[in-house]
């Protein structure tokens, strides 16, 4: 590694893909905890295995990968369930970002983390924390328009993350996504030149 690791974070509907890709357009390469997620279940992983050990064959689709679906209405309805499948998942996720950040040779990196707030201790090794945030009000109706929910469900999904003060509280950056897209690409071409300013 041999910039500065960026950890970009953000409420549901905030915006953090569109940031992303901002990012990545200018060159820099973004390393994705959702991406991670979808590497370490790969068929023929430890992963796989032990999930499969553990949660039985009702884990697996019929090709012999990791069933979400299944897997998401299981640990929905058992909170155990769910702490038992991260303390699967959750350390080789952090193993794999780690290994992609070290071996990248940018001027800095973008770690993508939904739930960076919720798992700050484990990244307490990135350099700085981006927060994209968007009002409420601007998040719910992109919930609503984006997965054809209603209000209340759109409200309930934000309910469940971490406060928006939660996450402002860790920031060292903060990039308002409140809807205009010109103003994105502003916000996000002054971070860049900041970043690479304190990679030097």
């Amino acid at each position: 590694m041999s910039g500065i690791v960026v950890a970009l974070t953000g409420g549901i509907a905030s915006g953090k893909s569109a940031v992303e890709r901002r990012f990545e357009a200018r060159g820099v390469h973004a390393y994705d905890a959702d991406a991670a997620s979808r590497a370490v279940v790969e068929p023929g992983s430890e992963a796989l295995a032990e999930v499969a050990r553990v949660f039985g064959p009702g884990a697996l689709d019929d090709e012999g990968r990791l069933d979400r679906a299944a897997m998401r209405r299981r640990v929905f309805d058992d909170p155990s369930a769910r702490t038992t499948l991260e303390g699967i998942l959750h350390p080789r996720i952090r193993d794999w970002l780690r290994e992609a950040v070290a071996a990248d040779t940018g001027a800095y990196c973008i770690l993508s983390i939904p739930l960076l707030v919720e798992n700050h201790r484990h990244y307490a090794w990135v350099d700085r924390v981006l927060v994209v945030d968007a009002p409420e009000a601007v998040r719910i109706d992109r919930l609503v328009r984006r997965d054809g929910i209603d209000e209340a469900l759109a409200r309930k999904m934000i309910a469940a993350q971490a406060s928006r003060e939660d996450r402002l509280a860790i920031a060292d950056d903060v990039l308002v996504n409140d809807g205009d897209e010109a103003n994105l690409d502003a916000q996000v071409e002054m971070l860049d030149r900041r970043y690479r300013t304190l990679s030097l």
